[in-house]
C-alpha cells in the first residue's frame, strides 16, 4: 500500500460529523485541583488549583497555541483533554459529541481521534522495540489491523515524516537523534489516523535548525491530512509561526485569547504585554534594559483574590482584589465594529466556528467600561 493509498483509505471528511463550521474541540469550564500535603493539625487538605475554569474551542484545520509561564496549567490542560488526568469538572465536546456522555463519544474513541506528542522524545518511546514496531503497535492493538498492514503503514508514515523506512524501521530509539525520535513520535501518533494532535512542548528540547525542520513538517502534515493542532509552547516566536489563534494562561486561568496577529500586534492584558516584551530581540536599538515582569507567580494553593495577576501588575487597583475579571470579548475596547469591517478581526475563521473563535477576548478590569478601574475602557494600555 502506497502512502497515497493509505491517506485515501480514511479521508478526514468521512469522519467530519458537524461540518466545517462546527469547532472540532470545545472545552467549557475545565477544572482540576490536586490535593497537596495536609498541614500539621489542619482539618482541611490544601488543593493546588492547577486548572480553574478553562474554556476555549478549536476550529477544524486550525492551530491553537497555548502559552504561559511554567506552572500555569498548560500541560495539565492537555492531559485533561485526553483524560490522562481525570477532570474534576467541566465539559469536553469533540466534533459535537460530549466526551463520556451516554449519547456522546467515549474516552477510548476520543483517544483514537486525538493523539498527543510529548516533549521528551526518548522517554516516550519503548527502548526495547524497533521503530517500525513502535509505530505499528497502535493500529494493531487499538484497531485490530493485521500485522502486515500495520507494518506497511508504519513504513509509509516513516517516509512521510522524512525518515527512510529501509534505514530506520529496524533501528532502536537510542540509535536516533532527538529530531529523528520526535519524527517517530509524530509518525506513531499519525498511525491511528487522528483528527487532533496535541503537541506539548514538542520542539522545545531540539536545537533551532532541527526545530525549524519539525515545524515545517507539522505544517505540511496539517495541510496534507487536514489535521487540527493544539500547540503548547513557552517559545512565543514558535507560537507566532505556527498558530492561527493564541490562548495565554496564567495561574490556571486564561487571561487573553485571540487571533495570532492581534495578540502579537496589539496585546491587551498586562501579562501578555510582559511576555511579548520579554522576547529576545536581534535589534541592538531595542535591547531589554529592565525586566518586563518581576516576582514569581503566586502559590496556586492559595491564589490571590480577584485577579490572580494583580500581585505582579503595575496597574492593579482595589477593584482587582475584590472582583475576579471575566474573560470576555474586547471589540469595544480596541475599536472593533459590529459590521465585520474591523481590520483586526481574524480572517482565517471567517468561514465558521463559534463566535468566540473570531473574537479577541481578555480578562482584565481595564478593558471593561464601568468596572471601577481608573483606566477602564482606555484601550491597549501600556503597549508601544
Amino acid at each position: 500500500m502506497s502512502t497515497t493509498d493509505f491517506l485515501a483509505a480514511a479521508p478526514a471528511a468521512a469522519n467530519d460529523r458537524g461540518g466545517a463550521k462546527q469547532p472540532l474541540l470545545i472545552v467549557r469550564e475545565l477544572k482540576k485541583y490536586f490535593s497537596a500535603k495536609t498541614r500539621f493539625l489542619s482539618l482541611r487538605a490544601d488543593q493546588v488549583q492547577a486548572v480553574d475554569g478553562v474554556s476555549f474551542s478549536i476550529a477544524k484545520g486550525s492551530t491553537l497555541g497555548v502559552v504561559g509561564e511554567s506552572g500555569c496549567g498548560k500541560s495539565t490542560t492537555a492531559r485533561l483533554l485526553l483524560h490522562l488526568i481525570e477532570p474534576d469538572a467541566g465539559e469536553i465536546i469533540f466534533d459535537g459529541e460530549a466526551v463520556g456522555a451516554s449519547d456522546g463519544i467515549s474516552v477510548r474513541d476520543l483517544r483514537l481521534a486525538a493523539q498527543m506528542v510529548f516533549q521528551d522524545s526518548y522517554s516516550s518511546l519503548n527502548p526495547r522495540a524497533t521503530i517500525g514496531d513502535i509505530i505499528a503497535f497502535g493500529p494493531r492493538a487499538a484497531k485490530g489491523v493485521a500485522s502486515r498492514v500495520a507494518t506497511q503503514r508504519a513504513e509509509n508514515l516513516l517516509e512521510q515524516v522524512g525518515l527512510r523506512a529501509s534505514l530506520f524501521a529496524r533501528r532502536y530509539p537510542h540509535e536516533l537523534s532527538g529530531g529523528q525520535r520526535q519524527r517517530v513520535n509524530i509518525a506513531r501518533a499519525l498511525a491511528l489516523e487522528p483528527r487532533l494532535l496535541i503537541l506539548d512542548e514538542a520542539v522545545s528540547a531540539l536545537d533551532k535548525s532541527v526545530e525549524a525542520q519539525i515545524l515545517n513538517l507539522l505544517s505540511d502534515l496539517r495541510d496534507d491530512l487536514g489535521l487540527t493542532y493544539l500547540f503548547i509552547s513557552h517559545d512565543l516566536n514558535v507560537v507566532r509561526h505556527v498558530s492561527d489563534r493564541v490562548v495565554v494562561m496564567y495561574l490556571g486561568r486564561i487571561v487573553e485569547a485571540g487571533d495570532v496577529g492581534e495578540i502579537f500586534r496589539r496585546p491587551l492584558h498586562p501579562y501578555t504585554q510582559a511576555l511579548l516584551r520579554a522576547m529576545p530581540s536581534m535589534d541592538p536599538d531595542h535591547r531589554t534594559s529592565e525586566p518586563p515582569l518581576t516576582g514569581d507567580p503566586p502559590n496556586p494553593i492559595n491564589p490571590p483574590s480577584g485577579c490572580r495577576f494583580r500581585t505582579r501588575c503595575v496597574f492593579a487597583e482595589a477593584v482587582c482584589a475584590r472582583v475576579s475579571p471575566v474573560l470576555a470579548a474586547a471589540k469595544s475596547a480596541i475599536g472593533g465594529s459590529e459590521d465585520g469591517n474591523d481590520p483586526l478581526r481574524p480572517s482565517r475563521f471567517s468561514s465558521g466556528g463559534d463566535r468566540a473563535d473570531r473574537e479577541h477576548q481578555v480578562a482584565c478590569h481595564m478593558m471593561v467600561t464601568g468596572s471601577g478601574h481608573s483606566r477602564a475602557g482606555a484601550g491597549a494600555f501600556g503597549h508601544d
